[in-house]
């Protein structure tokens, strides 16, 4: 990464601060921006986008959450980090779900100053030109990112799982942007859509002529050559069409229908599915040796549930798009974000996407409470558990894992835990643990979440 070209947007309004962090920076060779406040910070913005912003939690005026939320209208990808000399733990929790990427507590390491930065700006920098569908900050889904920029410089098949609204396409998409195949198509057939005759002919083409009439459809491999084709739902495919994708994959050629000669296939597939394979594996509706093919690498993309902390910052960035297309300005409140943030996405990101949508063209006003959206995503059950929830959750588990290992033996089960029997009793009977269900000879099935 050449440093020099990184720009770093400086917010406080102590002006010792900013001398002694301004020359940190300039060492490792960015190019640091300073504002003394939040207006002036904004200011800033309109003159040149930096690539990182070091904002001080606590300024007159604007301070520095409001100053997040500003940049996130108009900036919704601009990395910002949160400084503040007061480490308490409502502060944390307001920058972070306010959509923060890190918080950093004065006086800042140099080291941990450093490493900050450069983690995300190199994040960014791995993105560029073609992963930029993916707005996140969640270290799984850069994780998963990462597998596929790598990947993506191969010419290996690749099966990507995830539920509906994950991004599968989004990702194949990136994963054939990165790729030396770039330049030429990307083709795209969902198999669920179509029926075996029609998807047949989509993919090998067909030749017909009659009464001096020549009707010549050469199909998407041909089409796509030297590019890629993306299967979606690949586990609905029929299994004849299976076998000709199979010969594909192995020996880069097929007979297209109508053609006594086999025609050559320069071809990279990408595949989705939504987890279904193994089971239609098993009922004999899909082959082993095809999966065997597609899965050469495997990435699964996370739920929307499993990056939460990803929801404000969708959600800013969407809004970005709908105001640059024309639509009027809206804005969340914090309690409508709060709902946002904990409600159960089934649909993941494309269903955030329409929530959001729903909310701004029915929103009376700028502001978008919590009554609207709770209206709008049906009244749905908190998803994300309360902390005491979670513990006592994870405890009552804890338990009766222990109690399988040690066949319901109480001592045996408490030495593990490192507890005394009276203390380990005590636990049981809290979390409502019969310890007689995993006795040796009394289990009839592996134990369950009765709760």
């Amino acid at each position: 990464m050449n440093m020099t070209q990184k720009s770093i947007l400086l917010v406080d309004d102590d002006d010792k601060l900013l001398r002694v962090m301004t020359l940190r920076l300039e060492s490792e060779g960015y190019s640091v921006i300073v504002a003394g406040g939040g207006d002036e910070a904004l200011e800033r913005l309109q003159e040149r986008r930096p690539n990182f912003v070091l904002a001080d939690l606590r300024m007159p005026g604007m301070d520095g959450l409001e100053l997040l939320s500003h940049i996130q209208v108009q900036c919704p990808d601009l990395p910002v980090a949160i400084l503040t000399a007061y480490g308490d733990v409502p502060d944390t929790v307001r920058a972070i779900h306010s959509g923060a990427v890190d918080f950093l507590l004065k006086p800042v390491e140099r080291d941990k100053l450093v490493e900050c930065i450069r983690r995300y700006l190199v994040a960014d920098e791995e993105a560029e030109g073609w992963a930029r569908g993916f707005v996140t900050r969640s270290p799984l889904l850069r994780a998963v990112l990462g597998d596929a920029r790598r990947v993506a410089r191969s010419d290996a098949a690749v099966l990507i799982h995830g539920a509906g609204g994950t991004g599968k396409e989004l990702l194949a998409r990136s994963i054939h942007a990165g790729s030396a195949r770039t330049n030429r198509p990307f083709i795209s057939i969902n198999c669920a859509a179509i029926s075996t005759e029609a998807l047949e002919r989509e993919l090998f083409g067909d030749c017909h002529h009659s009464a001096g009439v020549h009707d010549d459809h050469i199909g998407l491999f041909r089409a796509a050559d030297g590019g890629t084709v993306f299967f979606k739902n690949i586990g609905i495919l029929p299994l004849e069409l299976q076998v000709k994708l199979l010969q594909v994959l192995q020996d880069r050629e097929f007979r297209p229908p109508g053609e006594l000669g086999s025609a050559a296939v320069d071809v990279r597939v990408l595949a989705a599915t939504c987890d279904e394979l193994p089971a239609r594996i098993a009922a004999s509706a899909f082959r082993q040796d095809l999966y065997d093919r597609l899965n050469v690498v495997s990435l699964q993309l996370p739920a929307l549930e499993q990056r939460r902390e990803d929801i404000p910052l969708l959600t800013s960035f969407h809004l970005s798009k709908m105001i640059a297309a024309g639509a009027p300005r809206r804005y969340f409140s914090a309690e409508a974000m709060e709902v946002l943030t904990t409600a159960a996405w089934p649909g993941n990101v494309r269903q955030l996407f329409n929530v959001i949508d729903r909310n701004a063209a029915l929103a009376r006003a700028h502001v978008i409470g919590a009554a609207q959206v709770r209206q709008s995503i049906g009244e749905q059950p908190v998803a994300l558990p309360q902390l005491d929830q979670a513990r006592s959750e994870f405890t009552r588990n804890y338990l009766r894992q222990l109690l399988e290992v040690a066949g319901g033996n109480i001592s045996r089960a408490a030495r593990l835990a490192g507890r005394n029997r009276t203390d380990f009793y005590k636990l049981m009977s809290r979390h409502g643990v019969d310890p007689s269900r995993y006795k040796s000879g009394e289990r009839g099935a592996p134990s369950v979440n009765r709760t």
